[in-house]
Formats: C-alpha cells, structure tokens, sequence
C-alpha cells in the first residue's frame, strides 16, 4: 500500500464514530497483528535484549518494580516480567487498547518460550513454569489480567505517563518499547519528569525507539528516512491519530533525558553506512540541514538512564 493512501485511511478512521473498532479490525485482517506469532515472537526478542542491557547496567528483573509505558495490544513485555519474577508491574496507556482474546493469546505463546524467559532472567526454571500454569489456567477461566497473576500485573488505561497520580520513589525501573518515538516533544519531556518523581533513588529507565518512518513498513518504494523530506507543516498532513510520528532524531531522546538529570548508562545509537547512503541520496528539509548526517541518519537507539543516588540492586 502507498505510504500516503494508508496515512489517509487512517486520518479518515480517526474521524468516524467507531474508527477505534474498524482500526482493530483492519490492524487484525491486514496490518501488524496479521500474523499474531510473528509480531510476538519480535517483540519477545526485544524484552531479551532488554533484559541483556539492563544487566549489562547492573539491573535484575526479579524482585523489582517495574513501569510500563504504552501497554498497547497485549502485555508480552508484563507477562514475560512477571513470569521472570517481577515483583509488581505497572502497565499504562493513555488509550485502552488491550483486548482479552490478545492477552490469552500471547499467554499461550509465552508457553513455548519458557527456556527462553529463565535463561534470559536467571529465574528458576521451575517457578517460571508454575506461574505461567497459574497464569493461563486463569486467564482461561476468564479472570482479568490481575487476577491471573496474583496481582503482580496492574494495566491502567487510560492514564497519562505524564501525570499518574502515583506514589513518589514507587518503582525500581520505568521502560518502554517503540513508544516514545509517537508522543509529542513536550510530552516526552513531562514523561521524564514524572519518571524521575516515580522512580526509587538509582532507579533506571530503558527505552527502545524506533525513530524512523513508519510507513516504510508498508510502502517499500521508500527506507526509514524518508519523512525527513518534509517540514513540521507539511509532514502534519500525514500524520493521524492511529499513527503518529514525532520525526525526533535518535540523540534529542537521549539528550533531553541528560537534561533533566539523569546519568547516560547507555546510548546504542550508532549510524551505518546503509542509512548514511540512504540519507544521501535524499533530498532532506532545510529544518534539519544543521544536525550533522552521522546523527541525522540513526533511525533506532536503547538507551538506559539512571536517576541519581545508589544504583537499584
């Protein structure tokens, strides 16, 4: 599908009475939740990177207090915590999108990858696979999300990562999955802010960003840089509800969380040579002639940033 037919679809879904419904419905017949075990199984390989970084930074998932930000479809990354032996996660949304035939699905997914979640962890074995019986035996008897684990898992939605409402110095580690690249600047910058009151003295925050065009994933005539052809004004034609993107390059994420105090533990950002080639051949907006192409080019970075004091442990 042409990049812009799909961005006028879905400006024209977010208009309609019931346009939440039809996008579902189209995202499950057509679009990413297609094929529900591909989409799965990427994002169960992004929670083992997560965890890989974290220790890498000297954090352990067990026994930890955990803040999710954007639950979206379905909890793999809450699931796959609490099966590792999380203490407490909290998953927020600033819209309801869970839907209950997605959360037992991917219940049922994470039973085949039970290895793969003690090894990643270093839980017990044994203790991983007791809560996951626990975990789908309830979900299959229609309990809720909480209910199903013990009230380990807590989905709130909606709720603004901005402004929760909760307790200060309430959670060892706040994270993210290819989130922060669809919220506005200035709410990003107020979501650090909320996260540094939230998060315990040396808590972490890791957020993964996806920072590059969206639509390529559905139009393959353009690469991930090619939004960069357009101004604030021109790009906001194409934008919508269903499917917005910030266009903030891979170091401002990094650089703005430094700048409300909190120390870079890690930063992946790096640009390649195909991204580099890909920006060349590009006709760029003067709007971004001054940020140097070894920046301008990286269209993914992890990075882990610490609230001062002792590190959690």
């Amino acid at each position: 599908m042409h990049w812009k037919l799909k961005a006028r679809l879905q400006w024209l879904l977010g208009h309609l009475p019931g346009g939440d419904s039809m996008h579902y419905h189209l995202q499950r017949r057509f679009g990413g939740l297609r094929d529900f075990n591909r989409e799965f199984d990427i994002k169960l390989e992004d929670w083992k990177i997560m965890l890989s970084r974290l220790r890498e930074a000297g954090f352990e998932i067990p026994g930890k207090r955990l803040f999710e930000i954007g639950s979206g479809w379905y909890p793999t990354f809450p699931m796959a915590c609490h099966l590792a032996g999380a203490a407490r996660i909290t998953t927020v949304d600033l819209n309801r999108h869970m839907k209950p035939s997605l959360v037992l699905a991917c219940a049922e997914r994470l039973g085949g990858a039970l290895d793969l979640i003690s090894d990643a962890s270093r839980a017990d074995p044994v203790q991983v696979r007791l809560r996951h019986a626990d975990m789908l035996a309830a979900l299959r008897d229609s309990a809720d999300l909480s209910a199903a684990t013990g009230g380990t898992i807590e989905y709130r939605a909606p709720l603004d990562a901005t402004c929760t409402g909760l307790d200060a110095n309430l959670f060892d580690c706040i994270f993210s999955n290819s989130v922060l690249e669809h919220v506005p600047r200035a709410v990003i910058d107020a979501m650090y802010v909320e996260a540094k009151r939230i998060l315990v003295s040396g808590g972490v925050m890791f957020h993964s960003v996806n920072c590059g065009d969206h639509y390529a994933y559905v139009d393959r005539s353009i690469h991930q840089l090619n939004y960069l052809r357009y101004s604030d004004a021109q790009w906001a034609r194409w934008d919508n509800a269903f499917l917005y993107q910030n266009r903030m390059r891979a170091h401002e994420f990094v650089e703005r969380a430094e700048a409300e105090g909190f120390e870079i533990l890690l930063n992946t950002a790096k640009a390649t040579e195909l991204r580099l080639g890909q920006l060349a051949a590009t006709p760029v907006h003067a709007q971004f002639a001054s940020i140097p192409a070894e920046r301008l080019c990286i269209t993914s970075v992890d990075f882990i940033a610490r609230k001062s004091g002792p590190l959690a442990s």
